[in-house]
Formats: structure tokens, sequence, C-alpha cells
């Protein structure tokens, strides 16, 4: 069995908010309250002079000089997104400045949110990819200067962070990269571990990464190896070469066993050597693991929550079960299996992992207590939930103005997108030229979902896409079906972004047919038997409900309409008005009318969605109206 304890995974300092919204007078406001609505930030800061302007002002809201709150709030990791003129902020923010590193992301607003400029830490600090996200949450634009962006070319110092990896080399050796990229010349790329997706952008295409390596075969081939030395992008487990810059996925698990009370800072003294020895990058590692015995010792969870790596529990027996190289007896008398370390690493390193280095123990010096065993193992998959993120979007029917700003916001975030192929055709104006698509049949829904909740384990920011509202017949009840089985502490962020369904549009363009009690059948059979089925169409029938039929029929089901019809002409007049909505918010959409009893089942196909009145519903001047109330009721 196995097992994962608590681990924190915000590290942010009590006193600051992660992401502070600052308004510089009194007509930021309104844009204040928005984006506090949209949860695009934490805390909302005004100066005194606007504040004073405001009647009844939230007491939540900070009020300080600009200068003081900037001040207060400046953090690494942290995000100031200012609602002001942007030479004002300019100055406001220079005597703060350190270096690329340790500066927040600072993002500069108009009042009516119609631009949004990442003035600060546009790569390292993510004010580019923010800017972008909170744009498309405001139905604004952002206003991008970097050369990546502007050129198409993949942000090489950024990108990884949206694959859940973490970020390794000197400043130095990534300025020489990102200036080489910026002047058209090619650099390199060594790739041993780590998903390879993100190669089939056309950004990455663009970025003059040679290849093919000689380590992975796969690479992405551009111009002739210059002769002279040349940047190298790497993303592996191992430590930064001296020149390189690398981005390191998380796939090492540190298998530890120790003694009781053992100091935490003689167990970080022999991770670190461990680590050390093997070449490797703490910034790779994926989590730490032990037998449960040892779920409770205080310097192993204060480890794990000193880095935010998860901690992974296995009983004995299971352990017992995994072929090490150096077991022990002693160990087996004690513990009841003859490896900890070793065994815990693999373990939790799943199928195929690799044995990075065999067990190194670490005595206790004068200043210390105890002893520790430090296995490692390199797993052939990511391991990063805390990092990753599912985002079930609602695409709507089809016409991108009907996108919602939800749902265009998470777009914008996530680098992958993954989705029956119709449907990403239909987003297609809105990919980036670093996003990718993951294109799935449209009969594979569970493993679609199962795809994107494997990239979102592995650290990955995915996008799950459904047309119209994808908790509406959509993709959100398996996905989160499936994000349910996972063990707690191994999910992902799971979110779901409404979209406009095919029965609010269809409705839309047929007048105003469901100001009543309504309800949605789905005909197709595959999933729900007839039986049961039939039972809520005489149910939708007897109660008298505006009924919209999704599913109406197909080539293989060709029968199933014609008695949907029947069952409701049971209970209403042969004249009941019913809408004939195909492809809907598509170049092909067609909205017509027909009498239920002359419903022309033939024309009905898949891509049509039927809306059925109740028995006041009535046709006039080309419009389909069901009144919100019955014959001699009164509206109050």
């Amino acid at each position: 069995m196995t097992s994962e304890t608590p681990v924190l995974n915000d590290s942010s300092p009590p006193t600051a908010a992660r992401r502070l919204a600052l308004g510089l007078s009194s007509r930021a406001w309104p844009l204040l309250q928005r984006l506090q609505q949209c949860s695009l930030t934490d805390q909302l800061a005004l100066t005194p002079g606007a504040a004073a302007a405001i009647p009844d002002l939230d007491g939540t809201c900070l009020v300080n000089s600009a200068a003081v709150l900037l001040q207060q709030h400046w953090q690494e990791g942290g995000v100031l997104i200012v609602i002001g003129a942007t030479g004002a902020v300019t100055r406001l923010i220079a005597p703060l400045l350190t270096d690329k590193d340790s500066d927040p992301a600072v993002l500069v607003l108009d009042a009516k949110g119609r631009r949004v400029v990442p003035l600060l830490g546009g790569h390292q600090a993510g004010a580019e990819q923010l800017s972008r996200e909170v744009a498309a949450a405001l139905g604004g634009e952002a206003v991008l200067t970097g050369d990546s962006a502007v050129s198409g070319r993949l942000a090489s110092d950024a990108f990884g962070h949206g694959w859940g990896w973490k970020r390794g080399g000197t400043d130095a050796n990534w300025s020489q990269l990102m200036k080489a990229q910026a002047r058209g010349e090619a650099t390199r790329l060594i790739q041993t571990m780590g998903s390879t997706l993100w190669q089939s952008s056309s950004a990455a295409q663009a970025s003059q990464l040679l290849g093919p390596d000689a380590e992975t075969g796969s690479a992405i081939p551009t111009n002739a190896i210059p002769t002279r030395a040349i940047p190298t992008l790497e993303i592996s487990t191992s430590m930064a070469h001296a020149g390189a810059c690398t981005w390191h996925p998380p796939l090492l698990w540190l298998g530890i066993g120790c003694e009781r009370e053992t100091s935490l800072n003689l167990v970080e003294r022999a991770v670190s050597s461990a680590l050390e020895e093997a070449g490797l990058a703490e910034s790779a590692v994926a989590g730490i693991t032990s037998i449960d015995r040892k779920g409770d010792e205080r310097a192993l969870q204060a480890l794990a929550q000193l880095h935010h790596w998860p901690f992974r529990l296995h009983t004995a027996s299971a352990l017992n079960e995994v072929p090490v190289p150096t077991p022990s007896q002693v160990v087996a008398a004690e513990m009841g299996t003859g490896s900890v370390a070793e065994a815990a690493a693999l373990l939790s390193a799943g199928d195929k992992a690799r044995l990075k280095l065999s067990k190194r123990i670490t005595h206790a010096n004068e200043a210390e207590r105890g002893a520790v065993t430090v296995a490692i193992a390199e797993s052939m998959e990511a391991h990063a939930p805390q990092r990753g993120e599912l985002h079930l979007i609602g695409s709507g029917p089809g016409d991108l103005a009907l996108l919602t700003p939800e749902a265009r916001s998470a777009l914008e975030r996530c680098p992958a997108w993954v989705g029956y192929g119709l449907y990403l055709d239909l987003l297609e104006p809105l990919r980036r030229s670093d996003q990718i698509r993951l294109d799935g049949q449209l009969t594979m829904e569970r493993d679609r979902c199962r795809q994107a909740l494997s990239l979102a384990c592995q650290g990955v920011r995915v996008a799950l896409v459904s047309s119209g509202d994808s908790g509406i017949y959509g993709m959100a009840g398996l996905a989160l079906e499936l994000w349910m089985e996972l063990p707690e502490n191994a999910r992902p962020r799971f979110a779901v972004h409404p979209g406009i369904s095919a029965l609010q549009l269809a409705a839309a363009k047929a007048g105003a047919p469901l100001m009543h009690d309504f309800c949605t059948v789905s005909l197709s059979d595959r999933l729900t038997p007839w039986e049961v089925i039939e039972r809520r169409l005489e149910a939708a029938a007897n109660g008298d409900f505006v009924v919209a039929l999704y599913n109406p029929r197909s080539k293989g089901r060709d029968w199933q309409l014609h008695r949907a019809k029947d069952i409701l002409l049971t209970q209403r007049p042969d004249a009941t008005p019913v809408v004939i909505a195909r492809q809907l918010g598509r170049q092909e959409e067609h909205v017509s009318f027909s009498r239920l009893d002359s419903l022309p089942v033939d024309t009905v196909d898949m891509l049509t969605v039927l809306v059925i009145g109740n028995s006041s519903s009535r046709m006039e001047g080309g419009r389909m109206v069901t009144p919100r109330g019955y014959p001699g009721a009164e509206l109050s």
C-alpha cells in the first residue's frame, strides 16, 4: 500500500498578498472590483486620495500611499497589478528594482481594462503570460513587446513553467541563449528526460533549436551547426553543466530511511550530498518516500514541507517485494523489509524506474543527532500534481464571439489543449504558437480525459475542451470522476469554465421558448438504457415541460426520435411548436420551426438540437414564445 502525507503548496509570506491590485485614482475602483470578481487578485488597494472619493469603501481594501503599498508587497514570486499611467508606475517601482530572479511581475492597466502591459518580469516572473490571461478575462488586449512574443518564438527561459518544470543555470547563460535566439542564431537542444510534446509547437519549431540530439534521437532540426560553441538548452534531471541553460522535470524520488528523532539538518545534508554525488539537480526532485513507520518522523515531514515535496509512504510488505542491489538483513529484522531507501525510491518512481544512486548512509556530526540513508530513483513520468492544472473548457457552440471571457482566459493559461479535433479546429484562431493541441476521436471521451489528467498530474497546465458547456453532456463529469479516483494529495487543480450551451443559443435564435420550466433529454442510448430515456420523456410530457432534445438522431439510431415524438404527443397538442436548430454558432447554422405532429424526423441529425414547446408555447411573427405563466395567471 502507498499513501502520502499532506504538504503545503504555498510559501508566500503571510503578511503580503501574492497578487495585489492597486488603483492610483478613484476611476480605477470599478476595474479593481472586476479583478476581484474574476479571482485575478488576492487584495485590493487604493491611494488615500482615490479612497476618499469612494463612498462606503469596503473595509478590506488597503489604503496607503502607492510607494508604501508597492514596497510592502514587493516580493519574489508576487504579482502587482497597478491601474494607472505607465510612466507613473515606472517611477514608483524604480527604487525597488533588484534583479530578474527576485523582482515580482508588474502589470499596468488602464482604468477601462482595455490594455494590459507587462511592465516588469515578463518571462521569469510570468508577467507576459499573466497579462494574456487578465486581458482575456477583461475582454482587453495584452500589449507585449518582448522579442519572443513578437517573433512567435518560444520563450525558452519561461515556457517550462507551464509544463511543471523548474529552471536551472546561471543568469549569464540564459542571457546568452536568449540573445542568440533574438539574433536568429541557432541554439542546441539536449533533452534526455521529460515530455517532448512541447517540441511540436510552431514556436518551438521557430526557435532555432538544433538536432537531432544523440541522446534522445529527436529534437528540432533547423540551421547547420556553426563552428563556434553555441548556447545549449538542456532538459534533464542532471545538474546544470557549465554554459547550459536547464529545465528540470520532476522525475527523481528520494528514498530516505533514518533513525528516530534524526536532526533535520542531518537529513538535509544527506540529501544534498546524495544529489551532488549523483550529479542530479534538486529542482528535478518529485518527492521523498519512505516506509510507513517513518510517516511521523518530524525531520522528514519538515523536509517535505520546506521544499513542497510530496511525502509518499509504503508498507513493509510492499517494499519487501522490490528487488534492490543492496538489501540488509539487519534492516529486514528491524523493519520487516530488506530495504527502505532503495525500495521506496524505486516503488515510488513506478514502472521502468532506474536507480540513479544506491543507498548512501550519512552519520551525525557533533551538532546533529541520528543517521540517514538516502537512495535516488528516476521515474519515466514526471510527478507534480501540486503544480498541474486541469481546466474543463466549455467552448460554446462554435462562434468565438460566444466564448466566455473566463473560458478564453483559461485557454490562454494552458500550453496543452486536449479535445475532439472538430472542437479544437473551432478554437484554432485563438491558439498561440507556443501552445500544442492533442486531438482525440469523437467517441474516445474517457481516453481524452485520462490523457489530460495524466498530463496535469505531471505538472502541466491542461485545457480539456468540450463544445457547448462542458458540464452539460460534456467532459466535466467524466473528468471529475477520474480526478476523484486519485488520492487527495495527488490531485492537480481542477476547474470548470462554463460555456454557452446549444440549448441556450437555440432558444436565443428562436425567440423566448424557455421562459417556463424546461428540461433536457439526450436520446443517445450509448450510456443510458432506452427504458430510462422513455421514462424521462414520459415524465417530461406529463409535467408539461418545455423539452430540449440532444443527440436526437444518428445513422445507427434512426427510430428513437419517432418514439420520443409519439410520447410527447400523448400529452400536448399536435400544433406544439418545435425549434429545429442545426450547426449552431457555425457557418452552416440553420434554424427553422415545425409543428410537433409534422416534425421532419428524417432531416434531423446529431448536429441538431430540438426545442419542443409546452402546452402554452406558441408561434407569432416568426418567433416562438413560452409565456412565463399559464392562462389566468397574473405576474406580480
